[in-house]
C-alpha cells in the first residue's frame, strides 16, 4: 500500500483557481458570476509597458507595446474581446468639430512610428480621455489589459492559472524586456503564480524542520532508533495523506501545501508520547513487545482523543464556504486520520520488535529533578491562586484588545506577498503611474430594458454616483451617466453647463449612441449598468466603509424599476470575502469548541476534567487576536483557520498531562501528587513536543510568502503558549475543582 501511495503521491500538482478563493454562494458573487460575461470579473490581467527614458513616443517603444498586446491576446485562456490598448480597434478617440463629432481608433490603420505618426497618436490618446488610464499620467508607461476565462478555449479544461502566470513570466516579460523597455505584470492569475513559486520553498521548510525534530528527538531519546522510528512512521503519514489526496482527484493550492508540514509536525509530537510510554515501562521491568502493547492501550484513549480533537479541528474550517480553505480541511482532515495508523498503531508494532535497554533513558529531566518539584507547585493554592489572577487579568486584557482585530487585509499590495516582492512593487508602480486604482469595485445596476433611455432612471445612477464619490476613500468614479453629460456637453460646444443628463429622450438617446457596450458601462440591451468605483486601497476598514456606504444608499434608492447590486472586480471579491470571514469565525469557534468539549466528556466523563483542559485553550485563543492587533495581521482567509488549528493541536497536551492525573486522582491521590506524578510521565515528552513543533514552524518566518509569516508566527504562538498553559494554568484549575482534602493548601 505505502508503494501505491508514493507513487500516487509524486502524481499530486499544484492546483489553483480563481473560484476556489472566493464565497461562491456569497450575495455578492452571485451578482459577479451573474454578470462577469458581459463585464468581465475580478480575474483581470494589467501589464504595464514603461520606457526607461520616460517618454513612450518612439517606435522602439510603440513596437514592443504591439507585440506585447499581441502576445497577450493569443494566449489561450485570456478573452480575447477584453483585451484592450492602445492598438485596440475598440480604443477609439471623439472629438468636437464645426460639424458636431469626429473620431476613429487611437492608432489609425496607416500608422507608422514616425514622428509625425506618433504626434498625431499622442493627439488622438489625449482627445479618447485615456490618459491616466490605458496611458500612465507622465507618458511614461501605457497599458494593456485583458481578462481570463474559466475554461481554456484550446483543451475544453479548467484554466491552468499556473501556466498562465508562467506564461506571463515567460513569453512577456522576459521576451519583451530588456535595458530600455520594462514590463510590469499584476493581476490574480500573476499573483498566484508568484506565490506557487514562493511555496516550492515549503519543501526546503521542510527538510529544516525535519532535521530539526531529529536533533530535538535524538536529545529527549538519546538513541537514533528511537528516533528515527517517530520520524520515519510521521513521513509515511505525509506520504500516505499526498497519495490519498492524489487518489481522490485533490491537488496542493499554495495554502494547502503547509499543511503535509503540519502533519508531519502532528505525528512527531504523538510519536514522542509513544517512545516516551513504551521506555518508562522497559524501566519498570516490562520487556519490549509487553511495554509496547501496555503503551499502546494506555495512549490509545487519550491519544486518539487528541487526534480526534485535531481533526474536528480541522474540519470545522468546512463550514467556511471558501473553496480552498475547505480544500485545507479536507488536507488536514486526511493526514490526521493517517496519523492515528502510523503512530498510534503502526509505531508500537515496530517499537516491538527492538531492542531497549531497560537503563534506556528519555527526556533531560529526571524523574526526581528539582524542576519537576518546582512545576509541580503551580498545583498547590497558594500559587495557583497568583497563577489564575494572572490568567484572569491577561484574558481581559487581551478580550478587550481582541475586539480591535480587523477583519480583511490591512496592508496594501497583494498581502500574500511581501511587500518588497516584484509583484507588489509592480502594483506600487502601476499605482503611482495612472490614475485610476487597481482597488476598483463595480456596483452593478440592474433595471429594464432600454432603461439608459430613461431620464429618472439615469439621474438616480447619477446621483448615486455622486454619493459614491463622495465616501471617504473613493479616488473617483465612473458610470454611463457620467459619461453621457460628457458627450452632452461635446454636442454642445463642450460647454461645462450642459454636462448634465438631458431631460429630452432623444437627446439622451443621442448622448450615449456612441457608446459601445465593449466600454464595459452597459450590456446590450442597456438593462445592466456598472457603476465602477476606483478606491485608494482594499484596506478592511476602506472596503467596509464603502460597502456600508453603498447599501445605505442603495437602501433610498431602490425601487421596482432600478436595483444597485454588490459587487464585481477585485475589490468586490475582497468584500464578499471579507463578509464570509466574519459570518464564519463565531459559528467555527463554537464548532470547534463544542467538538473539543464533548470530546473530553467522553474521555473523561468529567466536567471538572473537561474545564481544565479547555478554559486555557479559550484564553490562549483570546491572547492570539490580542497578539494580531499588536502585530497588525487582519483576520483572513490564511489566518482564520489557524485559530481553528491552534485550538485542535493545542488541546493535546492537555489530554495527555490530565489522561494521567485523572488516574491518581480516581485513586485518592491529592492534586498535587497526581500532577506531579504526570509531569514525571509525561511532563518531558511535552516539553519537548511543544518546543519542536513551536521550532518547526518558525521557520516559517523566513519564508517569501507574507501569509506563510502570518501563520508562522500564530501558530509558534499557539504551540508554546498552550503548551505552558497545559503546565501552568491547567493544574492551577484543577488546584481549586477538586475537593480541598485532595489539594495541599
Amino acid at each position: 500500500m505505502s508503494t501505491f501511495l508514493f507513487f500516487q503521491a509524486t502524481q499530486i500538482r499544484l492546483d489553483a483557481s480563481f473560484t476556489k478563493n472566493i464565497p461562491l454562494n456569497h450575495s455578492y458573487m452571485k451578482t459577479y458570476m451573474k454578470h462577469s460575461a458581459n463585464f468581465g470579473g475580478a480575474n483581470n490581467i494589467l501589464i504595464s509597458v514603461c520606457d526607461s527614458e520616460g517618454d513612450i513616443f518612439n517606435e522602439r517603444f510603440f513596437d514592443t507595446l504591439k507585440g506585447v498586446h499581441d502576445k497577450l491576446f493569443f494566449i489561450p485562456g485570456v478573452d480575447r474581446i477584453q483585451v484592450k490598448s492602445v492598438f485596440s480597434p475598440s480604443t477609439r478617440f471623439v472629438e468636437i468639430v464645426e460639424d458636431g463629432f469626429a473620431g476613429g481608433p487611437v492608432i489609425p490603420a496607416d500608422f507608422q512610428a514616425t514622428k509625425q505618426g506618433l504626434a498625431t497618436v499622442k493627439g488622438n490618446i489625449e482627445k479618447a480621455g485615456i490618459v491616466g488610464s490605458i496611458v500612465s499620467d507622465d507618458y511614461s508607461c501605457a497599458m494593456v489589459k485583458a481578462a481570463l476565462l474559466e475554461i481554456n478555449p484550446d483543451t475544453g479544461e479548467k484554466l491552468d492559472i499556473l501556466k498562465i502566470s508562467e506564461q506571463l513570466e515567460q513569453d512577456v516579460r522576459q521576451t519583451f524586456e530588456n535595458e530600455n523597455i520594462s514590463v510590469h505584470i499584476i493581476g490574480f492569475a500573476k499573483m498566484v503564480g508568484d506565490v506557487a513559486n514562493g511555496a516550492k520553498g515549503v519543501v526546503l521548510f521542510f527538510a529544516i524542520a525535519i532535521a530539526i525534530t531529529a536533533v530535538m528527538v535524538y536529545l529527549f531519546s538519546h538513541s537514533i532508533r528511537l528516533t528515527l522510528l517517530p520520524i520515519t512512521c510521521s513521513l509515511i503519514a505525509v506520504i500516505w495523506q499526498m497519495g490519498m489526496l492524489s487518489s481522490l482527484g485533490f491537488g496542493l493550492d499554495p495554502m494547502s501545501i503547509l499543511i503535509p508540514f503540519l502533519v508531519f509536525a502532528i505525528g512527531v509530537s504523538h510519536g514522542v508520547q509513544m517512545i516516551n510510554a513504551v521506555v518508562k515501562k522497559i524501566g519498570k521491568g516490562l520487556t519490549t513487545k509487553a511495554a509496547a502493547q501496555a503503551s499502546f492501550r494506555a495512549l490509545l484513549i487519550p491519544g486518539g482523543i487528541a487526534l480526534l480533537s485535531d481533526t474536528v479541528g480541522f474540519l470545522t474550517l468546512l463550514s467556511i464556504d471558501i473553496g480552498i480553505i475547505r480544500e485545507l480541511a479536507i488536507t488536514a482532515s486526511i493526514g490526521v486520520a493517517m496519523i492515528i495508523l502510523t503512530n498510534l498503531i503502526l509505531l508500537p508494532i515496530l517499537v516491538s520488535y527492538m531492542n531497549i535497554s531497560p537503563k534506556a533513558k528519555v527526556g533531560q529531566l529526571s524523574e526526581e529533578s528539582v524542576f519537576w518539584q518546582v512545576v509541580a507547585s503551580f498545583s498547590t493554592r497558594k500559587i495557583a491562586s497568583v497563577i489564575l489572577l494572572f490568567t484572569a487579568i491577561l484574558y481581559v486584557i487581551g478580550f478587550y484588545q481582541g475586539n480591535n482585530l480587523k477583519i480583511g487585509e490591512l496592508h496594501a499590495g497583494a498581502p500574500a506577498l511581501h511587500e518588497s516582492s516584484r509583484y507588489n512593487q509592480d502594483t506600487f508602480l502601476i499605482t503611482d503611474k495612472y490614475a485610476i486604482s487597481v482597488d476598483y469595485m463595480s456596483v452593478i445596476v440592474e433595471t429594464t430594458p432600454d432603461a439608459c433611455t430613461s431620464y429618472n432612471t439615469m439621474t438616480t445612477i447619477d446621483k448615486f454616483q455622486w454619493q459614491m464619490q463622495n465616501i471617504a476613500g473613493v479616488q473617483s468614479a465612473v458610470s454611463l451617466a457620467s459619461i453621457s453629460k460628457l458627450v452632452n456637453a461635446g454636442y454642445n460646444e463642450g460647454n461645462p453647463k450642459w454636462r448634465v443628463i438631458p431631460r429630452n429622450q432623444q437627446t439622451l438617446v443621442q448622448s450615449i449612441a456612441r457608446i459601445p457596450s465593449s466600454s464595459g458601462l452597459l450590456n446590450n440591451n442597456c438593462s445592466v449598468m456598472p457603476v465602477i468605483l476606483f478606491l485608494e486601497d482594499h484596506k478592511a476598514e476602506t472596503i467596509d466603509r464603502v460597502v456600508d456606504a453603498v447599501k445605505l444608499a442603495a437602501s433610498e434608492l431602490d425601487n421596482e424599476a432600478i436595483e444597485f447590486k454588490l459587487a464585481s472586480g477585485p475589490v468586490g471579491v475582497m468584500a464578499a470575502t471579507n463578509e464570509a470571514v466574519a459570518q464564519a469565525q463565531i459559528p467555527m469557534m463554537l464548532y470547534v469548541y463544542g467538538a473539543v468539549i464533548l470530546l473530553c466528556l467522553i474521555s473523561f466523563r468529567s466536567v471538572r476534567a473537561t474545564i481544565v483542559v479547555v478554559l486555557p485553550l479559550y484564553v490562549v485563543s483570546t491572547l492570539a487576536q490580542w497578539l494580531m492587533t499588536v502585530l497588525d495581521i487582519g483576520l483572513t482567509v490564511s489566518t482564520l483557520p489557524v485559530i481553528a488549528l491552534g485550538v485542535g493541536i493545542g488541546v493535546d497536551y492537555g489530554i495527555y498531562i490530565l489522561s494521567t492525573m485523572s488516574a491518581q486522582l480516581k485513586a485518592g491521590a491529592s492534586v498535587h501528587s497526581a500532577y506531579l506524578s504526570a509531569l514525571k510521565e509525561r511532563g518531558s515528552a511535552v516539553l519537548i513536543t511543544g518546543i519542536t513543533l513551536a521550532i518547526g514552524v518558525s521557520t516559517w518566518f523566513f519564508s517569501d510568502l507574507k501569509f506563510q509569516v502570518d501563520m508562522g508566527i500564530l501558530l509558534t504562538f499557539m504551540f508554546l503558549v498552550n503548551m505552558l498553559a497545559a503546565i501552568i494554568v491547567l493544574p492551577a484549575l484543577a488546584a481549586f475543582l477538586w475537593p480541598a482534602n485532595k489539594a495541599n493548601k
